[in-house]
């Protein structure tokens, strides 16, 4: 069975694959001096709790955060007894390699999900992701990574208004029952929601008039289905897709 380890800026999910479904998905904060040990004693508790028995044999994982990843290589080799495999690192190879300016370190998160965008759908598409940032990533008819957008995360906006502007509160991100807000809290949350569905409106917009091919819009990421309501963003919505693109990867490595 396959672990599969997804840390980003602000949470890290952790999915047990037994090669056809995951039996789980699990989901801690991010934190760079979590020890090897910690990380354990948090996984083993919840997968006794949820009654999985679980024999893991590998470990892949993709990491933003890059203090985390030796605490988390660690763990794969003190408790499962493998050396992980760490997406944008040499000895881990991509299905297809990206296209993109020399020199480029690309975000494994945006390679993770450009392979498991590919795998569902074919090429020509754009992925947007709604995480700490909001990107969108385009994936070439063959399936490489060639490039995309990097704007704000939805929270992180939200959280620059409130701590910029001390008479704003911290609000949750919801659809407003109407654009024109008449109190404080409905004028900030229809800036964000609104505002986002235009951006990420705008953007996709703007990737296909320079592309110059018909693309698919895939979005990902918890916030996705909530700005789905709003308008017809999204051909679909993947709510696993970079779960679904590490075991792409080590499929593709363990095969090669």
């Amino acid at each position: 069975m396959l672990l599969a380890i997804d840390c980003g800026n602000t949470n890290t999910v952790f999915a047990i694959w037994n090669g056809s479904e995951f039996l789980c998905t699990l989901r801690t904060s991010t934190h760079h001096a979590r020890t090897a040990d910690a990380y354990f004693t948090w996984y083993s508790t919840l997968v006794n709790h949820y009654g999985i028995e679980a024999e893991i044999t590998d470990v892949i994982i993709s990491s933003t955060v890059p203090r985390v990843v030796f605490n988390l290589r660690v763990f794969a080799d003190r408790f499962f007894g493998c050396r992980p495999m760490v997406v944008g690192k040499p000895e881990c190879a991509l299905p297809v390699l990206p296209r993109v300016d020399p020199g480029t370190l690309v975000g494994p998160d945006r390679l993770v999900n450009s392979a498991g965008a590919f795998a569902r759908h074919g090429g020509d598409l754009i992925v947007v992701d709604f995480g700490t940032a909001t990107t969108c990533d385009v994936v070439a008819e063959d399936g490489a990574y060639v490039g995309g957008v990097i704007a704000p995360g939805v929270n992180l906006s939200l959280e620059a208004l409130h701590m910029a502007a001390a008479a704003l509160p911290h609000v949750d991100v919801t659809t407003p029952p109407r654009v024109i807000g008449t109190n404080t809290v409905d004028c900030m949350q229809s800036g964000v929601y609104w505002g986002y569905i235009g951006l990420v409106h705008g953007l996709c917009e703007k990737i296909r008039a320079e592309y110059a091919r018909p693309m698919k819009v895939i979005g990902t990421g918890g916030l996705a289905p909530l700005f789905a309501q709003g308008a017809d963003l999204f051909d679909e919505i993947e709510d696993d897709l970079t779960m679904h693109g590490l075991t792409v990867i080590h499929d593709y490595n363990k095969k090669g």
